[in-house]
């Protein structure tokens, strides 16, 4: 399957000059949805993982149904103010700006094998945070998962270490 006849590029959101991939022509079709899923599944599987991390908010829609299809927990990763019980934090730079990413701190147990899904490595400043908040819980992360890569911002280089998948490089 031609993922990236499913990613729309729509020009200046969020901000002038981002050109933003549009993953949602793709989780809305059913076919395309389910291949892209058995992919990052089938990559998750081999790590032997036992929890899988979505950051918030495109990679729940991703790393949930991955954890389903490996039977493993799922754990969101969040930005303030949205879980309910005691956080850890993580503070990191955007390609567009700076964020904040929250995990409840009873998310990982020392010992848990994490694979992290997302839709997108860009920058890689999302996945260096959700790494951090892994690995100061006592967790090990296995590999990194995602739909989209945008080669030129060279996060694969933040992250470099790890297994990763991408089903599209842009």
């Amino acid at each position: 399957m031609k993922y990236t006849d499913y990613i729309t590029n729509v020009p200046d959101f969020p901000i002038p000059g981002i050109q933003f991939k549009d993953i949602t022509p793709l989780i809305g079709n059913g076919e395309a949805f389910h291949q892209a899923i058995n992919e990052l599944t089938n990559f998750s599987r081999g790590l032997n993982a036992n929890k899988v991390i979505g950051p918030d908010a495109r990679g729940f829609i991703i790393g949930a149904p991955v954890a389903y299809a490996l039977n493993a927990g799922f754990i969101p990763v969040r930005k303030p103010g949205k879980l309910p019980r005691d956080v850890i934090t993580y503070d990191y730079e955007l390609e567009y700006g700076k964020n904040t990413l929250c995990m409840h701190k009873d998310a990982i147990k020392p010992g848990d094998r994490v694979v992290i899904i997302d839709d997108l490595l860009a920058t890689g400043g999302t996945m260096e945070a959700t790494i951090k908040l892994v690995e100061a819980a006592g967790g090990k992360v296995v590999g990194l998962g995602f739909m989209i890569e945008l080669v030129d911002l060279k996060g694969r280089e933040k992250v470099a270490g790890y297994p990763i998948k991408v089903l599209i490089e842009y």
